[in-house]
């Protein structure tokens, strides 16, 4: 079947004209979505005058379920974060409690960063949140990019809509840019480099930029990333935050 997709694909652009826009939206999630991810990564938030590194472990499985572990630094090590379908625990080391983020606090920024609890919740697929269209092409640093504008087709988003640069050659977008309902710019993400795994192209190092905060941004690295593995049921349970 992704054979026969990417026929598709380069038989439209052969003529000239754009692919299909939910076609391009199916092989970026192709890209991004697995059965299961384990991702160790480095966050660097760059604030105003200095700038702070946050590891971190995540363990995820499909849309609904998601474990993270902070290992460093000292002060963060140990917080933990559980996702299970739209609801979201933090365990704290400091306080050795256990709360739930919702509400208007899923709107706050986590550790200081330009990425938002919300931001950390959304794992679905791009295809089943939002109609797209292609309304051209664009060069973003040498890449030659399909530009899309996405609206949401449900009603549980963060972002109403958004605009994607997305490369014509991996079909991984380049450039974000996301907005509230008004068609304010809320966020800016760049992917400045891809790493290819198990025939999927995948984000190394990203870019997000909070336009209505102050600072240089948060880089964000993939230092390490498993597709497909088992990953244990404990990990995606409350009792799991306190071990």
């Amino acid at each position: 079947m992704k054979k026969i997709t990417l026929i598709a694909v380069l038989f439209t652009i052969g003529f000239g004209q754009y692919p299909d826009a939910k076609m391009v939206l199916q092989r970026i999630d192709e890209n991004m979505s697995a059965k299961s991810q384990i991702v160790e990564s480095t966050m660097t938030i760059h604030g105003k005058r200095s700038s702070r590194s946050v590891t971190s472990i995540s363990w995820i499985e499909g849309t609904e379920k998601s474990f993270t572990e902070y290992l460093a630094p000292a002060r963060e090590k140990g917080t933990k974060m559980l996702k299970l379908g739209d609801q979201l625990w933090m365990y704290s080391p400091q306080s050795d409690r256990t709360i739930r983020i919702s509400g208007h606090m899923l709107r706050q920024s986590v550790m200081g960063s330009d990425l938002s609890y919300e931001d950390m919740m959304e794992d679905r697929k791009l295809e089943e949140l939002y109609s797209a269209k292609i309304v051209g092409e664009e060069d973003i640093d040498g890449h030659v990019c399909w530009v899309m504008e996405l609206t949401a087709a449900v009603d549980d988003l963060a972002y109403h809509s958004q605009k994607l640069w997305v490369d014509k050659e991996n079909f991984v977008y380049r450039k974000q840019q996301l907005f509230a309902k008004s068609g304010k710019l809320l966020k800016v993400v760049e992917i400045a480099d891809l790493i290819q795994i198990d025939g999927r192209w995948y984000p190394k190092k990203m870019l997000f930029q909070d336009v209505l905060k102050s600072g240089k941004g948060t880089e964000f690295i993939v230092e390490s990333v498993k597709f497909d593995e088992v990953i244990s049921d404990h990990i995606f349970s409350k009792a799991a935050l306190r071990k």
